[in-house]
């Protein structure tokens, strides 16, 4: 015994002697223990502190880590030792540990100066990391239901990486009254288990049985892994074949395409394989039309649509189908399937005309039934009921009469003038979904009547004429409108006659009955006549005829075809007048009166004076409206005796028409008065008294003989028209309707040109006297200064101030 501890202590001595003979270049072993899975950047140690190294200068001595014979899983920080975890460390890879209890990882440390290597040894624990798993997921076994209970089945057992407890440990089956498990253990130590069945199996009551296999390892906490076993229950020809349902009842849509699915009839068999397989037919009970109408397909038992549905046609159909399965011997079973076909919205509703009445007059009473009209569908329920419409804003309506039947009644009064015909659209429509229509389109004409009366655009026509027009001229067209057609619509024009100054209209003017043309007969003179006031109607051709009528105003326009004409002073012989004034005569004095008269109307008749020559335009001037020539300055000894003065007078038409008169006045150194505007033949006032009862007297019958002439002149006038060719009317024998300017008053007749040149002279002191006229003259005036004395004759130029020669014929 004491040898035996001599000869260990030998041994321990040896061994301490090598070790530390080597000591001098390489260390001993360092040993750790780490769990594996350990995260990347794990601490495992400070290995320069357990190596007794400094820190600070494993930089310099550069230090190192070598992997003997496996991959490099950890690494030494340089800056502070520690050995660390480089890679994930799995222990369960078979490369990785040589054997299944322990696991080691040999590594090499090495520094330089001087060089050391020191042997480090990383011991990997087993963790419980893995679960365990089948070799195959699932296993299936096939068991006829005949099977004895007690019968054994192997199934697939499980494995598991881990080592020692952590390994698989036992099993579990899920719950079932007819499996059950057993463990068994191997010669390895391995478990595995075995199915045994403990209850007959019924494949009708469950054809197949799903089970559920689990392993258990044990660790801490245990894993455990799962694989799924199904038993298939092997059938026998046990059961016959069964419908779901004993009675079918299907709906189909007519006009369902052919080929369409009616119904998959489904006939189970509780038994399996070829038991179970059955085959679909019709029962004798079937009827042919149904069978062609219907497809059956043997092995699937779809019912397809074979012929075309029409609901309208056939409504129900009745089959019976039976289902046969193939095994030894064959059951059956059998069904009723009733079809009901579905109406469809697949007819449009119909129309039909009954009566109707076209044309109609336009004048037809409310409520007058136009037409009559059906409506109808083939389909049913809502598919079947039919609505009519027509347009809006027509003058109809609908009216029901009796079922499905409708009238076309007029609501409002017609106008063909405004619509001459109306297309009417019945439209039907029924109530199905989609809803389908039609439609009809009639054309109702209406017939005119004479219900408008003819219209002018105007109211009142008003006409301008231009005197001196020639006869035929056309003045205007008027037309009227009248809207109705035909007959009613052709229309007629004529003057209504109206007669003035015993003259017809008919005979002045002329209208196209036709076209409503109107025209003039004869040349008109606006002097005579100034405008004419008459009607025009229109009649159309209806029965009862209809008219109306316009007012039309024809004017007759002036032309300036009239020259002024001089009346004072009055020449006697040529266009040259003598006048004497004397040298004393103030500034501003009258020295003479021009009057000139125009039988043109307003504008035409405006006349203006104006010198044409003067030999001294310093000395006298003229007015240009009343032509009065006045003294602008005293005579001088240097102005000569004889003074020219010709002066013209204009009117205001377009071209201007003139007359001139030459003036010459002698200055005279007597005290004898300024000549007026009219030669004058002087007498004394105790003469004028003795002369005025005369005077009185004479004025009072040439009045009245001039007024018997004016009065019989008309009364001609108006029963002769003047002759195109005649010689112009006397303008002193009727009354004018032109104005003049003379002086401050204004000419409206020879009376009233009298009357003025009286009044003027007698504001002047003298007195006018109208004296008989020369053979061929019409009249003479004279202006005599009122005096006492007797009358004193002038020897110069006459005193007639106005002689009107009468026209030769």
């Amino acid at each position: 015994m004491e040898a035996k501890r001599d000869m260990e202590s030998w041994t321990r001595y040896v061994l301490i002697c090598i070790l530390f003979a080597s000591m001098k270049s390489v260390d001993a072993v360092t040993h750790y223990s780490i769990p594996e899975e350990m995260e990347e950047g794990s601490v495992v140690a400070n290995l320069a502190s357990d190596l007794g190294l400094d820190v600070k200068m494993l930089s310099k001595r550069m230090i190192r880590l070598e992997v003997v014979a496996n991959k490099k899983y950890l690494d030494v920080n340089k800056e502070t030792g520690d050995l660390y975890i480089v890679e994930r460390i799995d222990r369960d890879q078979g490369y990785l540990c040589t054997t299944k209890t322990s696991c080691f990882l040999k590594l090499e440390a090495i520094v330089e100066n001087p060089k050391r290597i020191f042997f480090i040894e990383v011991e990997i624990m087993d963790i419980n990391d893995n679960t365990p798993h089948f070799r195959r997921d699932s296993n299936e076994l096939d068991i006829s239901e005949a099977t004895q209970a007690g019968e054994r089945f192997s199934v697939n057992n499980a494995v598991d990486p881990d080592v020692g407890v952590n390994s698989v440990k036992t099993y579990h089956l899920s719950t079932s009254e007819h499996f059950d498990i057993e463990i068994q253990t191997g010669r390895d130590g391995s478990k595995f288990a075995e199915l045994i069945l403990k209850k007959a199996l019924d494949r009708e009551k469950q054809a197949v049985h799903n089970l559920i296999l689990t392993a258990v390892d044990g660790g801490t906490p245990s894993r455990t892994g799962t694989a799924s076993i199904t038993v298939r229950v092997l059938d026998t020809n046990d059961n016959a074949p069964q419908f779901d349902n004993e009675h079918y009842r299907i709906k189909i849509i007519e006009n369902s395409p052919i080929g369409s699915l009616v119904l998959h009839l489904n006939a189970t068999d509780l038994d399996d394989g070829s038991n179970a397989e059955m085959a679909y037919m019709y029962s004798l009970y079937t009827s042919e039309m149904t069978q062609n109408t219907f497809n059956l397909n043997p092995h699937t038992g779809e019912i397809t649509v074979k012929g075309v549905l029409n609901y309208e046609d056939f409504k129900v159909y009745d089959m019976e189908v039976i289902a046969t399965d193939k095994g030894t011997p064959a059951l059956s079973g059998q069904c009723k399937v009733t079809v009901l076909v579905k109406d469809m919205n697949d007819n449009h509703p119909e129309i039909s005309i009954k009566s109707f009445q076209s044309p109609v007059k336009e004048n037809i009473e409310v409520d007058t039934v136009i037409a009559v009209v059906s409506v109808s569908d083939k389909d049913s329920g809502d598919n079947g009921v039919v609505d009519i419409s027509i347009p809006e804003n027509m003058p109809f309506k609908l009216r029901e009469s009796s079922d499905n039947y409708f009238e076309l009644v007029l609501s409002e009064p017609l106008d063909r003038e405004k619509v001459p015909e109306y297309d009417i659209t019945f439209t039907v429509t029924d109530r199905g979904s989609p809803p389908l229509s039609d439609n009809e389109t009639m054309t109702l004409e209406l017939l005119d009547v004479n219900d408008n009366v003819p219209t002018f655009p105007q109211s009142f026509y008003t006409i301008r004429v231009m005197e001196n027009n020639a006869p035929g001229a056309l003045l205007d067209s008027l037309t009227a409108y009248d809207p109705d057609l035909h007959e009613n619509q052709y229309l007629v024009y004529f003057i209504i006659e109206r007669e003035i100054a015993n003259t017809s209209m008919s005979m002045l003017f002329s209208i196209n009955p036709e076209n409503g043309k109107l025209y003039a007969l004869k040349t008109f003179d606006c002097e005579i006549e100034k405008e004419f006031l008459f009607h025009i109607e229109a009649r159309d051709s209806g029965v009862p005829p209809l008219s109306s009528n316009v007012t039309v105003h024809i004017i007759i326009v002036d032309q300036n075809d009239n020259t002024p004409v001089i009346v004072s002073p009055w020449r006697a012989h040529g266009s040259v007048v003598e006048e004497k004034i004397p040298r004393s005569t103030d500034k501003g004095s009258l020295v003479s009166k021009v009057i000139a008269i125009d039988g043109d109307s307003v504008l035409n008749s405006r006349i203006t004076y104006q010198f044409l020559q003067v030999t001294d335009a310093t000395l006298f001037s003229l007015d240009q409206y009343n032509g009065e020539i006045r003294t602008m300055r005293m005579f001088s000894y240097r102005d000569p005796r004889l003074q020219r003065l010709v002066v013209v007078a204009k009117d205001n038409g377009e071209p201007a028409l003139s007359a001139t008169v030459t003036i010459k006045l002698s200055t005279v150194e007597t005290a004898v008065k300024a000549y007026s505007d009219m030669t004058e033949v002087p007498l004394e006032y105790d003469i004028f008294s003795d002369l005025n009862l005369y005077l009185v007297i004479g004025l009072g019958s040439v009045s009245f003989l001039l007024l018997i002439t004016i009065l019989v002149t008309i009364v001609l006038k108006c029963q002769k028209p003047k002759s195109s060719k005649a010689a112009p009317p006397c303008r002193n024998s009727v009354i004018s309707e032109r104005n003049s300017t003379i002086a401050d008053s204004t000419l409206v007749s020879n009376d009233a040109y009298w009357y003025s040149l009286f009044l003027a002279e007698t504001r002047k002191g003298k007195l006018v006297v109208r004296q008989p006229a020369p053979k061929g003259s019409r009249y003479i005036v004279s202006s005599l200064p009122r005096s006492t004395g007797l009358t004193m004759t002038s020897d110069s130029a006459p005193s007639t101030l106005q002689v009107r020669t009468t026209p030769n014929n």
